[in-house]
């Protein structure tokens, strides 16, 4: 917190018209504070170093010139892995949430959300450590709580391995030929799995891999 008794918050975005109207926005939150906004990942590193004290989140645009949001994202989990990053973009393709996902960023918003909603992110962020908006949960987290529901899931060694190799950028072919399994077997495995956890694509197996303590970021 800063000396006002507010969350510190860092803008990453090479938009200046937006992120000045965002600092805007997210200062009038009455337990949050901007302390500063960087144009790419080269930049924010330059400032995190001539600071002593670190801000407690960081909004991380994706599409930036010189160090984009993914190497950004990648160096802050290697370097800063206590600052709560939240990804904020235009890009809602499942993709490139995977990839931010195991980049390490701990939330994904659309650009296109209500204040309310960024305000309520920025908040479970620090709370619960994590935050989806609504629009990508429902897409991306249907029905992702197994346990919570009193299920006990029992892992073939098999389904673990595929999970793990799953959570990487590999093809389903690549892993069939890694697992030395055809392609059709992979593709059962694919769907039981998607069966038996209720999820609906691979963006959800790596969240829920990630909230079992399955896969290591």
């Amino acid at each position: 917190m800063n000396p006002e008794g507010k969350h510190t918050v860092a803008i990453v975005d090479d938009h200046s018209l937006f992120a000045r109207s965002l600092e805007k926005l997210i200062n009038s939150f009455s337990d949050f504070k901007v302390v500063f906004h960087a144009k790419n990942g080269v930049e924010l590193q330059k400032k995190i170093e001539k600071r002593s004290v670190l801000p407690q989140l960081i909004l991380l645009d994706i599409n930036m010139p010189v160090m984009d949001g993914f190497e950004t994202a990648e160096w802050l989990t290697l370097n800063h892995p206590e600052i709560k990053v939240l990804a904020l973009s235009m890009e809602d393709d499942e993709q490139t949430i995977l990839k931010m996902l195991r980049k390490g960023v701990k939330g994904y918003l659309l650009k296109d959300i209500q204040p309310q909603i960024l305000n309520t992110a920025l908040k479970e962020l620090l709370e619960k450590g994590y935050y989806h908006s609504e629009k990508v949960s429902e897409t991306l987290l249907h029905s992702l709580t197994p346990d919570e529901e009193g299920r006990i899931i029992d892992f073939k060694e098999n389904e673990l391995t595929f999970i793990k190799l799953a959570c990487s950028e590999m093809t389903y072919k690549e892993i069939a030929d890694i697992m030395d399994l055809s392609p059709k077997t992979i593709d059962g495995y694919r769907q039981d799995l998607f069966k038996k956890l209720k999820i609906k694509n691979r963006v959800g197996l790596v969240i829920f891999a990630l909230k079992k303590n399955l896969i290591q970021l």
